[in-house]
């Protein structure tokens, strides 16, 4: 598996994770070092790895007092009306399966803060067919978060067979066959960016460039 290199120095490596790829693979590619975060296998992006001990501490603080800054972009169904908004939500567990977190009611379990912004970077689609094309801005780190709170906004992420199983499909991209009889290439949840301190204080922001079928639509 081939696998691009966004940033890299002496501590802190900062890959390009493909869509469909589990981190478990990608810590099976890179043995020796140790996962700072994790983006569910369906999400590409920018993905960080700690080459000892000592930076996975220093990046885990950051995570835990809330300084890394992450965008994502994310193409969900609908037609959102406001530009932009934030999502305030606890997220717990589904009562139903074990693999899905719920917003709102009927969650069950620890209900654990959750805060998402969003901004709208372009609407398109058919009378028939909305879709909204978003920057998002997570200022907690739940498991599943965006993909759960634009769920329960009404407004899924196209292509999410876990939370959006029946979703439409977009125009002008080719279709797949899966559990709902249609879909896209993939899940359309991109980690973008991301920014932190490495161990010498100095502020990295590292990007990753929008898959093809991003490209597509955002143009």
């Amino acid at each position: 598996m081939k696998i691009k290199v966004l940033y890299e120095n002496k501590d802190i490596l900062a890959i390009d994770k493909p869509s469909g790829v589990l981190v478990d693979a990608i810590t099976a590619e890179y043995p020796k070092f140790i996962l700072a975060h994790r983006l569910d296998k369906e999400t590409s992006g920018v993905l960080l790895l700690a080459k000892n001990e000592k930076a996975r501490e220093f990046l885990k603080q950051q995570f835990k007092e809330r300084k890394v800054k992450k965008i994502y972009h994310a193409i969900v169904v609908g037609d959102i009306k406001k530009d932009n908004g934030i999502i305030n939500k606890p997220i717990g567990r589904s009562p139903r399966d074990f693999r899905r977190h719920l917003a709102g009611r009927g969650a069950r379990g620890e209900m654990r803060e959750a805060v998402t912004e969003y901004k709208v970077l372009k609407r398109f689609g058919t009378p028939s067919k909305k879709f909204t094309y978003l920057e998002v801005k997570p200022k907690t780190g739940r498991t599943h978060q965006i993909r759960v709170h634009l769920k329960f906004f009404n407004y899924p992420v196209v292509g999410d067979t876990l939370y959006n199983p029946k979703g439409l499909p977009l125009p002008n991209l080719p279709l797949r066959r899966g559990r709902s009889g249609g879909g896209i290439p993939r899940m359309m949840l991109h980690a973008f960016s991301i920014e932190f301190k490495n161990l010498s204080g100095k502020i990295i922001k590292v990007e990753s460039s929008l898959p093809k079928e991003f490209q597509k639509i955002y143009r």
